[in-house]
Protein backbone atom coordinates (compact mmCIF):
# COMPACT_ATOMS: atom_id res chain seq x y z
CA UNK A 1 0.00 0.00 0.00
CA UNK A 2 1.38 3.41 -0.98
CA UNK A 3 1.73 6.25 1.50
CA UNK A 4 -1.12 8.11 -0.17
CA UNK A 5 -3.42 5.09 -0.01
CA UNK A 6 -2.49 4.50 3.63
CA UNK A 7 -3.17 8.14 4.45
CA UNK A 8 -6.58 7.90 2.80
CA UNK A 9 -7.37 4.75 4.77
CA UNK A 10 -6.39 6.37 8.07
CA UNK A 11 -8.45 9.43 7.12
CA UNK A 12 -11.55 7.26 6.65
CA UNK A 13 -10.98 5.54 10.01
CA UNK A 14 -10.45 8.88 11.77
CA UNK A 15 -13.46 10.49 10.08
CA UNK A 16 -15.96 7.74 10.83
CA UNK A 17 -14.84 7.30 14.43
CA UNK A 18 -15.49 10.99 14.96
CA UNK A 19 -18.81 11.07 13.12
CA UNK A 20 -20.28 7.91 14.60
CA UNK A 21 -19.14 8.54 18.18
CA UNK A 22 -19.42 12.35 18.33
CA UNK A 23 -22.79 12.31 20.07
CA UNK A 24 -21.33 10.02 22.78
CA UNK A 25 -17.84 11.53 22.99
CA UNK A 26 -19.15 15.02 23.82
CA UNK A 27 -21.07 14.12 27.04
CA UNK A 28 -18.37 11.70 28.20
CA UNK A 29 -15.64 14.29 27.66
CA UNK A 30 -17.47 17.24 29.21
CA UNK A 31 -18.54 15.31 32.33
CA UNK A 32 -15.01 13.97 32.76
CA UNK A 33 -13.68 17.50 32.56
CA UNK A 34 -16.08 18.71 35.27
CA UNK A 35 -15.44 15.73 37.57
CA UNK A 36 -11.74 16.54 37.86
CA UNK A 37 -12.79 18.99 40.55
CA UNK A 38 -15.93 17.26 41.79
CA UNK A 39 -15.30 18.21 45.43
CA UNK A 40 -15.09 21.90 44.62
CA UNK A 41 -18.16 21.51 42.43
CA UNK A 42 -20.06 19.86 45.26
CA UNK A 43 -19.11 22.73 47.59
CA UNK A 44 -20.50 25.20 45.06
CA UNK A 45 -23.71 23.27 44.34
CA UNK A 46 -24.44 22.14 47.92
CA UNK A 47 -23.00 24.70 50.38
CA UNK A 48 -25.42 23.53 53.09
CA UNK A 49 -23.45 20.29 53.42
CA UNK A 50 -20.36 22.20 54.48
CA UNK A 51 -21.96 24.86 56.74
CA UNK A 52 -20.15 23.59 59.85
CA UNK A 53 -20.06 25.59 63.07
CA UNK A 54 -16.48 24.67 64.01
CA UNK A 55 -13.76 22.04 63.89
CA UNK A 56 -13.90 20.50 67.38
CA UNK A 57 -14.84 16.82 67.53
CA UNK A 58 -17.06 14.87 69.93
CA UNK A 59 -17.54 11.19 70.73
CA UNK A 60 -18.01 9.19 67.46
CA UNK A 61 -20.98 7.36 69.03
CA UNK A 62 -22.89 10.68 69.15
CA UNK A 63 -22.53 11.07 65.40
CA UNK A 64 -23.93 7.59 64.89
CA UNK A 65 -26.84 8.29 67.27
CA UNK A 66 -27.65 11.54 65.43
CA UNK A 67 -27.60 9.71 62.10
CA UNK A 68 -29.76 6.84 63.34
CA UNK A 69 -32.34 9.33 64.58
CA UNK A 70 -33.13 10.40 61.00
CA UNK A 71 -32.82 7.04 59.24
CA UNK A 72 -35.75 5.53 57.40
CA UNK A 73 -36.97 2.03 58.34
CA UNK A 74 -34.52 -0.61 57.15
CA UNK A 75 -31.59 1.78 56.67
CA UNK A 76 -28.37 0.87 58.50
CA UNK A 77 -25.18 2.82 59.18
CA UNK A 78 -22.42 1.44 56.94
CA UNK A 79 -19.51 3.78 57.67
CA UNK A 80 -18.47 6.87 59.60
CA UNK A 81 -15.82 9.22 58.21
CA UNK A 82 -14.31 12.03 60.29
CA UNK A 83 -12.89 15.14 58.60
CA UNK A 84 -9.17 15.33 57.84
CA UNK A 85 -9.11 19.09 57.29
CA UNK A 86 -10.63 22.16 58.89
CA UNK A 87 -14.08 23.18 57.72
CA UNK A 88 -15.12 19.72 56.57
CA UNK A 89 -18.18 17.84 57.91
CA UNK A 90 -18.51 14.38 59.37
CA UNK A 91 -19.91 11.97 56.76
CA UNK A 92 -22.07 8.95 57.51
CA UNK A 93 -22.84 6.43 54.74
CA UNK A 94 -26.04 4.42 55.14
CA UNK A 95 -27.13 1.28 53.30
CA UNK A 96 -30.65 1.34 51.90
CA UNK A 97 -33.15 -1.49 52.41
CA UNK A 98 -34.26 -3.80 49.63
CA UNK A 99 -32.49 -6.03 47.17
CA UNK A 100 -29.23 -4.72 45.70
CA UNK A 101 -29.07 -3.78 42.05
CA UNK A 102 -27.58 -6.31 39.65
CA UNK A 103 -25.22 -3.80 38.10
CA UNK A 104 -23.52 -0.65 39.30
CA UNK A 105 -22.69 0.49 42.82
CA UNK A 106 -25.23 -0.21 45.56
CA UNK A 107 -27.65 2.54 46.54
CA UNK A 108 -26.52 4.54 49.56
CA UNK A 109 -27.84 7.38 51.68
CA UNK A 110 -25.29 9.95 52.78
CA UNK A 111 -25.55 12.24 55.80
CA UNK A 112 -23.38 15.29 56.45
CA UNK A 113 -23.05 16.23 60.14
CA UNK A 114 -21.69 19.26 61.98
CA UNK A 115 -18.52 18.15 63.87
CA UNK A 116 -19.04 20.12 67.13
CA UNK A 117 -22.77 19.42 67.55
CA UNK A 118 -23.56 16.27 65.48
CA UNK A 119 -26.41 18.24 63.87
CA UNK A 120 -27.48 16.75 60.55
CA UNK A 121 -26.68 19.26 57.83
CA UNK A 122 -28.19 17.28 54.97
CA UNK A 123 -29.40 13.82 54.02
CA UNK A 124 -29.25 12.74 50.39
CA UNK A 125 -29.50 9.56 48.33
CA UNK A 126 -26.45 8.47 46.35
CA UNK A 127 -28.41 8.21 43.10
CA UNK A 128 -29.56 11.83 43.09
CA UNK A 129 -27.96 15.16 42.29
CA UNK A 130 -26.07 16.65 39.37
CA UNK A 131 -22.64 15.29 40.34
CA UNK A 132 -23.96 11.74 40.63
CA UNK A 133 -25.62 12.12 37.23
CA UNK A 134 -22.32 13.26 35.73
CA UNK A 135 -20.55 10.22 37.24
CA UNK A 136 -23.19 7.96 35.69
CA UNK A 137 -22.90 9.63 32.29
CA UNK A 138 -19.11 9.50 32.32
CA UNK A 139 -18.89 5.92 33.57
CA UNK A 140 -21.79 4.20 31.82
CA UNK A 141 -23.79 6.75 29.80
CA UNK A 142 -26.61 5.97 32.26
CA UNK A 143 -27.11 2.60 30.55
CA UNK A 144 -27.49 -0.23 33.12
CA UNK A 145 -25.48 -3.39 32.60
CA UNK A 146 -23.55 -2.84 29.36
CA UNK A 147 -23.02 0.91 29.67
CA UNK A 148 -19.60 0.58 31.24
CA UNK A 149 -18.42 -1.72 28.46
CA UNK A 150 -19.77 0.70 25.83
CA UNK A 151 -17.73 3.51 27.39
CA UNK A 152 -14.70 1.21 27.43
CA UNK A 153 -14.99 0.51 23.70
CA UNK A 154 -15.36 4.24 23.07
CA UNK A 155 -12.04 4.62 24.90
CA UNK A 156 -10.47 2.05 22.56
CA UNK A 157 -11.87 3.92 19.55
CA UNK A 158 -10.49 7.18 20.93
CA UNK A 159 -7.02 5.67 21.21
CA UNK A 160 -7.22 4.75 17.53
CA UNK A 161 -8.53 8.22 16.72
CA UNK A 162 -5.54 9.81 18.50
CA UNK A 163 -3.11 7.67 16.50
CA UNK A 164 -4.78 8.36 13.16
CA UNK A 165 -5.12 12.04 14.00
CA UNK A 166 -1.38 12.38 14.60
CA UNK A 167 -0.73 10.54 11.34
CA UNK A 168 -2.98 12.96 9.45
CA UNK A 169 -1.50 15.99 11.25
CA UNK A 170 1.98 15.16 9.94
CA UNK A 171 2.67 17.46 6.96
CA UNK A 172 2.86 15.68 3.61
CA UNK A 173 5.19 18.33 2.19
CA UNK A 174 8.19 19.93 3.87
CA UNK A 175 9.50 19.54 7.42
CA UNK A 176 7.34 18.34 10.30
CA UNK A 177 7.54 21.76 12.01
CA UNK A 178 5.18 23.01 9.28
CA UNK A 179 2.45 21.19 11.18
CA UNK A 180 2.56 23.85 13.92
CA UNK A 181 1.50 26.61 11.56
CA UNK A 182 -1.83 28.18 12.46
CA UNK A 183 -3.15 28.76 8.94
CA UNK A 184 -2.80 25.35 7.32
CA UNK A 185 -6.35 25.74 5.94
CA UNK A 186 -8.52 28.71 4.95
CA UNK A 187 -11.21 27.86 7.54
CA UNK A 188 -11.03 28.56 11.28
CA UNK A 189 -12.60 25.24 12.27
CA UNK A 190 -10.03 23.26 10.25
CA UNK A 191 -7.11 25.11 11.82
CA UNK A 192 -8.56 24.59 15.29
CA UNK A 193 -9.10 20.90 14.60
CA UNK A 194 -5.54 20.27 13.40
CA UNK A 195 -3.70 22.33 16.00
CA UNK A 196 -5.78 21.48 19.08
CA UNK A 197 -5.86 17.84 17.99
CA UNK A 198 -2.06 17.67 17.96
CA UNK A 199 -1.59 19.17 21.43
CA UNK A 200 -4.22 17.01 23.10
CA UNK A 201 -3.48 13.76 21.24
CA UNK A 202 -1.01 12.26 23.73
CA UNK A 203 -2.89 13.20 26.94
CA UNK A 204 -6.14 12.06 25.34
CA UNK A 205 -4.54 8.73 24.40
CA UNK A 206 -3.50 8.27 28.05
CA UNK A 207 -6.97 9.18 29.34
CA UNK A 208 -8.61 6.84 26.81
CA UNK A 209 -6.27 4.00 27.77
CA UNK A 210 -6.88 4.45 31.50
CA UNK A 211 -10.64 4.74 30.88
CA UNK A 212 -10.63 1.47 28.94
CA UNK A 213 -8.56 -0.10 31.74
CA UNK A 214 -11.21 0.90 34.29
CA UNK A 215 -14.03 -0.41 32.07
CA UNK A 216 -12.38 -3.80 31.44
CA UNK A 217 -10.64 -4.67 34.75
CA UNK A 218 -10.70 -8.42 34.09
CA UNK A 219 -8.86 -8.09 30.77
CA UNK A 220 -6.31 -5.49 31.85
CA UNK A 221 -5.92 -7.19 35.22
CA UNK A 222 -3.80 -9.80 33.48
CA UNK A 223 -1.21 -7.09 32.88
CA UNK A 224 -1.51 -5.47 36.30
CA UNK A 225 -1.48 -8.52 38.58
CA UNK A 226 -5.10 -8.15 39.72
CA UNK A 227 -6.12 -11.44 38.12
CA UNK A 228 -3.86 -13.33 40.48
CA UNK A 229 -5.74 -11.98 43.50
CA UNK A 230 -9.16 -13.28 42.50
CA UNK A 231 -10.70 -16.30 44.13
CA UNK A 232 -9.52 -15.45 47.66
CA UNK A 233 -13.00 -14.67 48.99
CA UNK A 234 -15.97 -12.50 48.09
CA UNK A 235 -15.21 -10.24 45.16
CA UNK A 236 -15.24 -6.46 45.39
CA UNK A 237 -18.73 -6.10 43.93
CA UNK A 238 -20.17 -8.59 46.43
CA UNK A 239 -18.44 -6.83 49.33
CA UNK A 240 -19.85 -3.47 48.18
CA UNK A 241 -23.38 -4.91 48.22
CA UNK A 242 -23.03 -6.64 51.59
CA UNK A 243 -25.47 -5.46 54.28
CA UNK A 244 -24.20 -4.01 57.55
CA UNK A 245 -25.20 -6.11 60.53
CA UNK A 246 -28.43 -4.97 62.16
CA UNK A 247 -26.99 -5.73 65.62
CA UNK A 248 -23.25 -5.94 66.32
CA UNK A 249 -21.71 -7.79 69.25
CA UNK A 250 -19.14 -5.08 69.87
CA UNK A 251 -20.06 -1.48 70.52
CA UNK A 252 -18.51 1.24 68.38
CA UNK A 253 -16.39 2.51 71.27
CA UNK A 254 -15.10 -1.00 72.03
CA UNK A 255 -14.15 -1.63 68.41
CA UNK A 256 -12.29 1.68 68.19
CA UNK A 257 -10.46 1.03 71.48
CA UNK A 258 -9.39 -2.42 70.29
CA UNK A 259 -8.01 -0.97 67.08
CA UNK A 260 -6.12 1.82 68.82
CA UNK A 261 -4.61 -0.64 71.28
CA UNK A 262 -2.96 -2.42 68.33
CA UNK A 263 -2.10 0.67 66.31
CA UNK A 264 -2.31 4.07 68.07
CA UNK A 265 -3.63 7.00 66.08
CA UNK A 266 -6.56 9.37 65.70
CA UNK A 267 -9.71 7.90 64.25
CA UNK A 268 -10.41 8.65 60.58
CA UNK A 269 -12.99 6.11 59.42
CA UNK A 270 -15.04 3.19 60.69
CA UNK A 271 -16.72 0.63 58.44
CA UNK A 272 -19.35 -1.60 60.05
CA UNK A 273 -19.32 -5.43 60.01
CA UNK A 274 -21.43 -7.00 57.27
CA UNK A 275 -23.26 -10.25 56.64
CA UNK A 276 -20.39 -11.35 54.36
CA UNK A 277 -17.53 -10.26 56.59
CA UNK A 278 -18.42 -9.69 60.27
CA UNK A 279 -15.47 -7.50 61.19
CA UNK A 280 -14.96 -3.80 61.82
CA UNK A 281 -12.55 -1.95 59.56
CA UNK A 282 -11.01 1.06 61.24
CA UNK A 283 -8.67 3.57 59.61
CA UNK A 284 -6.38 5.61 61.85
CA UNK A 285 -4.43 8.78 61.07
CA UNK A 286 -0.67 8.70 61.01
CA UNK A 287 -0.34 4.94 60.48
CA UNK A 288 1.43 3.27 57.57
CA UNK A 289 -1.14 0.47 57.54
CA UNK A 290 -4.34 1.21 55.63
CA UNK A 291 -6.63 -0.02 58.42
CA UNK A 292 -7.12 -2.25 61.45
CA UNK A 293 -9.68 -5.06 61.37
CA UNK A 294 -11.54 -6.01 64.56
CA UNK A 295 -13.43 -9.31 64.71
CA UNK A 296 -16.97 -8.54 65.84
CA UNK A 297 -17.32 -11.89 67.63
CA UNK A 298 -14.02 -12.01 69.54
CA UNK A 299 -12.87 -8.39 69.63
CA UNK A 300 -9.46 -9.44 68.31
CA UNK A 301 -7.77 -6.63 66.39
CA UNK A 302 -5.25 -7.07 63.59
CA UNK A 303 -3.28 -4.38 61.78
CA UNK A 304 -3.52 -4.61 58.02
CA UNK A 305 -0.56 -4.86 55.71
CA UNK A 306 0.72 -1.69 54.04
CA UNK A 307 -1.29 -1.22 50.89
CA UNK A 308 0.84 -1.05 47.78
CA UNK A 309 -0.41 0.79 44.74
CA UNK A 310 -1.10 -1.71 41.98
CA UNK A 311 -1.48 -0.89 38.31
CA UNK A 312 -5.27 -0.70 38.49
CA UNK A 313 -5.19 1.96 41.23
CA UNK A 314 -2.52 3.89 39.34
CA UNK A 315 -4.65 3.83 36.18
CA UNK A 316 -7.63 5.20 38.09
CA UNK A 317 -5.56 7.97 39.71
CA UNK A 318 -4.16 8.97 36.33
CA UNK A 319 -7.67 9.00 34.86
CA UNK A 320 -9.36 11.11 37.54
CA UNK A 321 -6.29 13.10 38.67
CA UNK A 322 -6.40 12.07 42.35
CA UNK A 323 -3.08 13.00 43.95
CA UNK A 324 -1.55 13.81 40.55
CA UNK A 325 -1.02 17.53 41.08
CA UNK A 326 -2.62 20.63 39.63
CA UNK A 327 -0.81 20.48 36.27
CA UNK A 328 -2.11 17.02 35.37
CA UNK A 329 -5.58 17.93 36.64
CA UNK A 330 -5.55 20.94 34.32
CA UNK A 331 -4.49 18.68 31.44
CA UNK A 332 -7.36 16.30 32.26
CA UNK A 333 -9.74 19.26 32.26
CA UNK A 334 -8.55 20.27 28.80
CA UNK A 335 -8.67 16.62 27.81
CA UNK A 336 -12.42 16.81 28.34
CA UNK A 337 -13.06 20.21 26.77
CA UNK A 338 -10.94 19.85 23.63
CA UNK A 339 -12.39 16.52 22.38
CA UNK A 340 -15.83 18.15 22.42
CA UNK A 341 -14.44 21.01 20.32
CA UNK A 342 -12.73 18.52 18.00
CA UNK A 343 -16.01 16.61 17.57
CA UNK A 344 -17.88 19.79 16.62
CA UNK A 345 -15.16 21.09 14.26
CA UNK A 346 -14.85 17.62 12.71
CA UNK A 347 -18.56 17.55 11.92
CA UNK A 348 -18.33 21.04 10.39
CA UNK A 349 -15.38 19.96 8.23
CA UNK A 350 -17.24 16.84 7.09
CA UNK A 351 -20.39 18.78 6.25
CA UNK A 352 -18.46 21.37 4.24
CA UNK A 353 -16.63 18.60 2.37
CA UNK A 354 -19.96 17.05 1.45
CA UNK A 355 -20.99 20.38 -0.04
CA UNK A 356 -17.99 20.86 -2.29
CA UNK A 357 -17.97 17.18 -3.29
CA UNK A 358 -21.61 17.45 -4.35
CA UNK A 359 -20.81 20.63 -6.26
CA UNK A 360 -17.84 18.98 -7.97
CA UNK A 361 -19.98 16.00 -8.93
CA UNK A 362 -22.62 18.30 -10.40
CA UNK A 363 -20.01 20.10 -12.49
CA UNK A 364 -18.67 16.83 -13.87
CA UNK A 365 -22.20 15.73 -14.72
CA UNK A 366 -22.84 19.02 -16.52
CA UNK A 367 -19.69 18.67 -18.59
CA UNK A 368 -20.62 15.16 -19.58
Amino acid sequence: MSKLALRRAWFQVHKWIGLILAILIIPISLTGSALVWDEALDHALNPQRYAVSGDSMIDPARYVAAAEAVLAPGERVASLTLPEEAGAPVVVAVSQPGKPMRAGPPARTTLWLDPPSARVLEKSGSNGGLIRAMHQIHGSLMVPGIGRQVVGWIGVAMMLSCFTGLWLWWPTVGKWVRGFRWRRHPHLDSNLHHLLGFWIALPLFVLSLTGAWISFPQFFGMFGGAAQQRGAGPDRAAMARAKPLAVTRLSLDTAIASAQAVLPGDLRQVTWPTDLKPEWRIALAGSSQPQVTVDDATGKAKAGQPQRENTARLMRRIHDGTGMGGLWQAIIFLGGILPAILAVTGIIMWWRARGWKAELKARKAARA
